[in-house]
C-alpha cells in the first residue's frame, strides 16, 4: 500500500470517528476511566455488523468507584492537594485504580494512591457524562531522516484540550455536575504557577545547570536514583522518602531525606582514577579497557527494525498473559479469543520480521588495543584534580542540610 492511500484511509477513518463521537456521543473504545464499567448499549447501527452479533458500548458508573470520585472532586474543592487527597485515600485503605482494576493493570504497583491519578481523575471531563475523543495522536518518526528505509517509530502524543473532540449531548451517567467540574478546573488555574514569575537574583534557569553525576548515583537503601539538587551553592544528590514512598514500601528503614555531596563523590573517583593510571597499573588497566572495547564490539548490533520487532515480541507476551487472566476472571470468551487471536498474529509478525536478516548491517567501531589506548592518553593529564568541582563550590559552605543524613555506601552507575 502506498504512503498516500494510507494517509487518505486514515483520514476517512479519523473524520468518521470524530463524527460519531460528536454527534452520535458513540464510546469508541479504550480504557474506561476509574469510576465506569463498560455497559452494553444495544446492537450496532451497521446492519451487517448487528447482524454479524457486534454491538455498541457506552460507560456506565462503577458502584463501588464512582463514590470516590464524586469524593474526590469534593476533597479537592474543600482546599485538598492532589498529594493530600491521595494520602488520605490510602490511609482510609480504600483500593487505588490499578488494585481496584488489576486486570487490566498487571504493570502497575497496587498498595496506595498516587498523586498523579488523583489529578488525572480531576482532569477528565467525561465524568460530567459527555464523551470525549482525540485526546491522544499517534506521531510516526523516521529512525533516519537520511535512510527512510529503515522505517520509523509511532508515538503516542496528548493533543490539547482545543483539539478534543465533545459529544453535542451528554453521552452517559455523570458523577459529577459541570458546574463542579468546572469549579475545579478554575481552582487548579489559580494553584497553578504562573509561567510569568520572576526569578531570584543570581538564581541560574531551571534546566540549565549541569550535575557530573546525575543519574548515575543511587540510594543503597531504597535503589532508586538520587535526585540532584544545589543548596547554598553546593550541589548535593538527594533521596526523599515521603508519605506516598512510605506507603508504597511499608516497612522500609529510610531516612525522611538522605543527602549526598556531589564534591566528596568526585574527589574519591579521582583518587581512584590516579590509582588506577599509577605507572605500576597502568598496563593492567589499559588492558581491561582494551578487553571491554573488544566485548562491546563483539556484542549484537540491533537495527532499528529488529530492535522494534524483539520490543514488539515482549509487548505481545504481555498482552496474552493479561488476556488470559481476564479469561480467569470470567470475562467474555468470544471477545477474550479474538484479543488473543490478534495478539498472537502480531507476535508472529514481529518474529518473521526478527528471522529476516537485515539489508544492511550496521558498521562497528574498530576496537580498541591497548597501544591505542595508550597513545591516546599520552600528552594529557591524568591528574584527579579534572572530576573536582570549581574553586568556587570547594569555598561553599560545608555544613550539610539540616535533618538529613549523609551516605557513605552509594551506588555509582558507571557510563556506557
Amino acid at each position: 500500500m502506498s504512503k498516500g492511500e494510507r494517509n487518505r484511509i486514515k483520514i476517512r477513518v479519523r473524520t468518521a470517528m470524530s463524527s460519531q463521537a460528536q454527534l452520535q456521543g458513540r464510546y469508541l473504545g479504550g480504557r474506561p476511566p476509574y469510576g465506569y464499567l463498560i455497559g452494553d448499549a444495544g446492537p450496532h447501527p451497521n446492519p451487517t455488523k448487528a447482524a454479524a452479533g457486534q454491538r455498541i458500548h457506552r460507560l456506565e458508573p462503577d458502584p463501588a468507584a464512582a463514590p470516590i470520585v464524586a469524593r474526590i472532586f469534593q476533597m479537592y474543592v474543600d482546599g485538598m492537594s492532589d498529594k493530600a487527597i491521595a494520602s488520605q485515600l490510602s490511609r482510609e485503605g480504600l483500593p487505588c485504580p490499578s488494585a481496584h482494576d488489576a486486570t487490566r493493570n498487571p504493570h502497575r504497583k497496587k498498595t496506595a494512591w498516587q498523586a498523579g491519578a488523583v489529578r488525572a481523575i480531576l482532569i477528565d471531563p467525561r465524568y460530567t457524562g459527555y464523551e470525549i475523543w482525540n485526546k491522544q495522536r499517534k506521531e510516526e518518526h523516521l529512525y533516519d531522516i537520511d535512510d527512510v528505509t529503515l522505517g520509523h517509530r509511532t508515538r503516542m502524543t496528548h493533543n490539547p484540550p482545543e483539539q478534543w473532540v465533545w459529544s453535542n449531548d451528554a453521552a452517559h451517567e455523570a458523577i459529577v455536575t459541570t458546574q463542579l467540574f468546572n469549579t475545579v478546573k478554575k481552582i487548579r488555574q489559580q494553584r497553578s504557577r504562573m509561567p510569568q514569575r520572576l526569578e531570584r537574583p543570581g538564581r541560574q534557569p531551571q534546566g540549565q545547570r549541569t550535575y557530573a553525576l546525575r543519574g548515575r548515583v543511587r540510594c543503597e537503601t531504597c535503589g532508586r536514583k538520587m535526585q540532584p539538587a544545589t543548596i547554598r551553592n553546593t550541589v548535593y544528590y538527594r533521596c526523599e522518602f515521603k508519605e506516598q514512598e512510605q506507603s508504597l514500601h511499608p516497612g522500609m528503614d529510610h531516612p525522611r531525606t538522605v543527602y549526598l555531596r556531589e564534591d566528596a563523590v568526585c574527589r574519591a573517583l579521582g583518587r581512584w582514577i590516579a590509582k588506577a593510571f599509577a605507572p605500576d597499573r597502568l598496563t593492567a588497566t589499559l588492558t581491561a579497557l582494551a578487553q571491554a572495547s573488544a566485548a562491546a564490539n563483539a556484542a549484537e548490533t540491533l537495527t532499528p527494525q529488529h530492535a522494534q520487532a524483539r520490543k514488539m515480541v515482549k509487548e505481545c507476551d504481555r498482552r496474552l498473559a493479561r488476556y488470559q487472566a481476564a479469561l480467569e476472571a470470567g470475562a467474555d470468551p468470544a471477545v477474550v479469543t479474538q484479543w488473543i487471536n490478534e495478539a498472537q498474529a502480531d507476535k508472529e509478525a514481529a518474529r518473521k520480521k526478527l528471522d529476516t536478516p537485515p539489508a544492511a548491517t550496521p558498521k562497528k567501531e574498530t576496537p580498541l588495543t591497548a597501544d591505542q589506548i595508550r597513545d591516546s592518553l599520552r600528552g594529557s593529564e591524568t591528574s584527579h584534580n579534572g572530576c573536582r568541582p570549581s574553586t568556587q563550590r570547594r569555598r561553599a559552605h560545608s555544613t550539610k542540610p539540616s535533618g538529613s543524613r549523609s551516605i557513605t555506601n552509594m551506588q555509582v552507575e558507571p557510563r556506557p
